[in-house]
């Protein structure tokens, strides 16, 4: 007898509303957990990752749901030409979570492209993501280079840049 092989749906992309949000931030507090820091820093900073439904009015939030489950999210801002020494536009990936039941499916780099066609079709020169420590490989293997901290005060350490056009 042959076996019967499970199906997968493709993965889709979308923009997140409101009804969202209790899914999403149960992405963010799963992805949250999963990074390699001490549990008390994860409780104390797990807050200020949650999205709010006053968020949407600031932060492009796109989900991928992949067989009927919201498996990732992505948080994406257009950031001010001043932030940028080049003073170009750009956007900002405010945020990147992949379920950890769904890590290392390629989902995290589909959000990423997703927005990096968002920012051309915008007229945005390139995306800027400020990494977790965590996080910076999987950047940099993107095309993602790493940005030389000018101002310490100012500048995120792990900041990244990558052009889309």
């Amino acid at each position: 007898m042959a076996a019967v092989l499970a199906r997968t749906v493709a993965p889709r992309i979308r923009k997140a509303g409101g009804d969202d949000l209790d899914a999403v931030n149960a992405v963010v507090e799963a992805g949250v957990w999963s990074w390699d820091l001490p549990e008390r820093v994860k409780r104390l900073v797990m807050a200020s990752y949650r999205y709010t439904a006053a968020d949407l009015d600031h932060v492009d939030l796109r989900v991928l749901e992949l067989d009927g489950d919201l498996a990732a999210v992505a948080a994406w801002e257009a950031l001010s030409p001043r932030e940028l020494p080049e003073r170009i536009p750009a956007a900002l990936l405010h945020g990147l979570y992949v379920s950890p039941v769904h890590h290392r499916r390629g989902l995290g780099t589909l959000l990423v492209e997703d927005g990096a066609e968002a920012a051309r079709a915008a007229g945005q020169a390139g995306i800027l993501v400020r990494a977790q420590t965590g996080a910076e490989g999987f950047f940099a293997r993107r095309g993602f280079i790493r940005l030389p901290v000018r101002d310490e005060a100012r500048d995120y350490a792990a900041r990244f840049w990558r052009p889309v056009s």
